[in-house]
């Protein structure tokens, strides 16, 4: 089974995103910050990290230039999925090592179609 960790300040919005992956078989943990979700890739690294832009104590982009940094860093997915739809929060998510980027709200569908362009599920 594929892992999931859920990364955003909102209780809400982690448990929906987490109806939407459990739904598509994988195992789910939560953090609702950065450093949290630090922490916990340092105890078991995920599949794919539905990351949050805007949290306190340590915001999106933070987490991401520190989780890859770490060893094994690079082999998560990351997906943004925030309110930040400028161009250049997008180019900046990039570059700091984001695969794909989605914008709030979403739902099933988004998210699914996403996983299947990153090759992560089955179309």
């Amino acid at each position: 089974m594929k892992s999931c960790l859920l990364v955003d300040d909102s209780r809400v919005i982690r448990k929906v995103a987490r109806q939407i992956f459990e739904a598509l078989d994988f195992a789910c943990e939560e953090a609702e910050n950065g450093q949290m979700a630090l922490e916990a890739c340092q105890k078991a690294m995920p599949d794919v990290i539905l990351l949050d832009w805007n949290m306190p104590v340590m915001d999106g982009m933070e987490f991401l230039r520190a989780l890859r940094k770490m060893a094994n860093g690079g082999e998560s997915v990351v997906v943004f999925c925030t309110t930040e739809n400028d161009m250049k929060h997008i180019q900046d998510a990039m570059a700091n090592g984001a695969n794909e980027y989605i914008m709030k709200p979403f739902d099933a569908d988004i998210v699914r179609s996403k996983l299947i362009q990153l090759g992560i599920v089955e179309g």
